[in-house]
């Protein structure tokens, strides 16, 4: 089942003799591979953890190490050290360190995910086809094309460009939940943490021409 998509102008209406576009599932794929989606999201989320988390164990601590009162005839408890972890202020036990939590996975796979996110982007019907972006880099301006074309202010929206646009990326920026991206750029978490795709026919054939079958081969090998 192919799926077609009406172009529209940034009035929100269909633009004239623009027409539509026909997806081909078998140009993405054919099938969404979940879990190759799942750890490509796993993959983007750890390597934006800083992991510069860190407790003091005992022997990071500036206290003496003269036991706090002799081992006997005082009645309390024996106690070797103020550095005791049973102590109020005294070191940690297992205590978490700086480290480095990114990783990376193989370039054809991170390739496979966001071409398998992109086609669950045209199954949910998540996917809007522009006539043309062409910002004049005032915010009020992208706002209204956004209203326009049926997309709330809470809407989180991922605006795709066949390349970088700094005037786009200046008209949104101030816009809370409308995210701008070059089609080289895109990936798969991107794809996901954004309800709405929109993007112009230019940026869509690009896209296909970077993440589709014919790029990446047509083996239908990868994780489901």
């Amino acid at each position: 089942m192919s799926y077609q998509l009406e172009i529209k102008s940034l009035a929100g209406e269909s633009a004239k003799g623009a027409g539509t576009v026909t997806v081909d599932p078998a140009q993405l794929g054919g099938k969404v591979r979940s879990r190759l989606v799942h750890e490509a999201c796993i993959m983007y989320e750890a390597n934006k953890r800083v992991g510069t988390h860190k407790a003091r164990g005992r022997g990071e601590l500036s206290f003496a190490n003269k036991k706090p009162w002799k081992q006997k005839g005082t009645g309390r408890a024996r106690a070797g050290t103020r550095r005791s972890p049973i102590w109020k202020g005294g070191g940690k036990v297992h205590i978490p360190t700086p480290r480095d939590y990114s990783y990376a996975m193989p370039k054809q796979s991170r390739r496979r995910a966001t071409q398998s996110a992109l086609l669950s982007k045209f199954r949910d019907g998540e996917v809007l086809l522009v006539s043309a972006l062409e910002p004049t880099g005032k915010t009020k301006d992208i706002a209204a094309a956004m209203k326009k074309l049926g997309l709330t202010a809470a809407t989180r929206v991922l605006i795709v460009t066949p390349a970088h646009d700094e005037q786009l990326l200046r008209a949104v920026r101030n816009i809370q939940h409308i995210t701008v991206t070059p089609v080289s750029d895109l990936n798969a978490y991107e794809l996901l943490a954004n309800k709405m795709l929109v993007m112009t026919k230019p940026a869509l054939e690009k896209a296909l021409e970077l993440f589709g079958d014919a790029a990446l081969g047509s083996s239908q090998e990868g994780k489901e």
